[in-house]
């Protein structure tokens, strides 16, 4: 049957093993997730450059912060690099949301349900649904 390429734990270091692709199917929706992902970061990135910013969006590797599977019990940086359990809580902060970002994005999202109004965290539509305008009465209370 055939075969195909999975990350898993290799030497020292995240890497690929070939495994039957049944049981890979998992991992390939993954990788095809991790694909469509780049894309917009793509398009992001294209958007910055746009307006001068030098900044660029990346992905994590694939290892990173894992919780469940093969990288679970490994500390590994966002660039994939393998670390010790002491470096990895040393870069934790500056690499995923603190709880003071939890809390301030929380705040941010107050809702609003005032017809023809949208919550301040949320672009409001171009068009209403249907060809109605933006401050139709969808739902009636």
């Amino acid at each position: 049957g055939h075969a195909d390429w999975v990350p898993d734990w290799v030497g020292e270091k995240p890497g690929s093993v070939q495994i039957p692709a049944l049981n890979a199917l998992n991992e390939r929706l993954r990788r095809d997730f991790s694909v469509d992902c780049n894309r917009g970061m793509a398009r992001w990135n294209k958007v910055l450059k746009e307006y001068g910013i030098e900044k660029q969006l990346r992905l994590p590797h694939y290892a990173f912060n894992r919780r469940i599977g093969v990288f679970a019990d490994h500390w590994i940086a966002p660039d994939g690099s393998p670390l010790n359990e002491d470096a990895w809580w040393k870069g934790r902060d500056d690499w995923l949301p603190t709880q003071d970002d939890q809390v301030f994005v929380a705040s941010l999202m107050q809702p609003c349900m005032e017809p023809g109004k949208v919550s301040s965290w949320i672009a409001p539509p171009q068009r209403g649904i249907n060809g109605r305008p933006t401050d139709y009465e969808y739902v009636r209370f």
